[in-house]
């Protein structure tokens, strides 16, 4: 099927590495002019430099999203890369640099931080781009979330909750572009096998004196509740924002959109 993306261009954050890099691929796969995301120059660059060795229309943004002179910074770049921004996707993310597990020892400063990175982050580049793609009657937003946002737990309250207010924010957003030719969407993923989560894994392991990361991935895939049996891919995340990020969709707004191999309990 085509999707009609080709010609499109996009914004994806935190795109060197991970989710956000799987969905890159696959928009510029898909025709789409990419730009690449990262506060990491030397990473971001070398994200780059493998899309276009493939083929692949890119460019790179570097800077950090959680100020309001590195979101310019990134606008500046993405704007000047390919002259406007279609699709916006807000990857970019996470929580506390601490780890902190229980809920009181996450300072305050750390609450903050996250609120900026996640929250703040997301809102300084729909500011920036919202506008445009409403004079031109066609754009799209979409905000990555996480399953922390919709089903709190006891650890990393900033960033569940700053997770939470994205998916009020992309609702909000959604209802205020009635009628716009833009939409706003969120995807919310499950378990996902990024570098993470492979390092994760590999220290679970390592703690049981199992070998590899095959048996820590199996014990913990049946804690989750999912009904797939397996842990999801970055582009299980990236074909649904594909979708999303495609005049094909223009039905489907102010959605939260689950992948999570059916392990939400919850009726959404």
């Amino acid at each position: 099927m085509d999707l009609q993306l080709k010609g499109k261009r996009a914004l994806v954050t935190g795109s060197n590495s991970g989710i956000g890099k799987g969905i890159a691929k696959m928009l510029a796969d898909e025709g789409v002019s990419v730009v690449l995301h990262g506060r990491n120059a030397e990473r971001l660059e070398a994200v780059r430099a493998e899309f276009a060795a493939a083929g692949r229309t890119v460019a790179a943004a570097q800077g950090d999203l959680s100020t309001d002179e590195g979101a310019a910074k990134v606008a500046d770049a993405a704007l000047a890369a390919f002259g406007g921004i279609d699709i916006l996707v807000n990857n970019a993310g996470g929580g506390s640099e601490e780890k902190a597990v229980n809920w009181f020892d996450v300072a305050l400063t750390e609450w903050l931080a996250t609120y900026e990175k996640n929250v703040l982050a997301a809102a300084r580049l729909i500011h920036r781009f919202a506008p445009t793609m409403k004079e031109q009657q066609w754009g799209r937003i979409i905000q990555i979330g996480s399953m922390a946002g919709t089903i709190p737990t006891s650890a990393q309250p900033d960033y569940g909750t700053a997770k939470a207010a994205m998916l009020n924010m992309t609702m909000s957003l959604s209802k205020n572009l009635k009628g716009s030719g833009v939409t706003v969407n969120m995807v919310t993923p499950g378990m996902i096998m990024t570098e993470g989560l492979v390092e994760f894994l590999t220290n679970f392991a390592a703690k049981r004196g199992w070998e590899g990361i095959d048996q820590a991935a199996e014990y913990v895939l049946k804690g989750t509740g999912q009904t797939v049996l397996r842990i999801g891919q970055p582009e299980d995340i990236a074909f649904a924002v594909t979708y999303l990020s495609s005049p094909r969709a223009d039905f489907v707004n102010g959605v939260n959109m689950h992948l999570d191999g059916g392990g939400t309990a919850n009726i959404y």
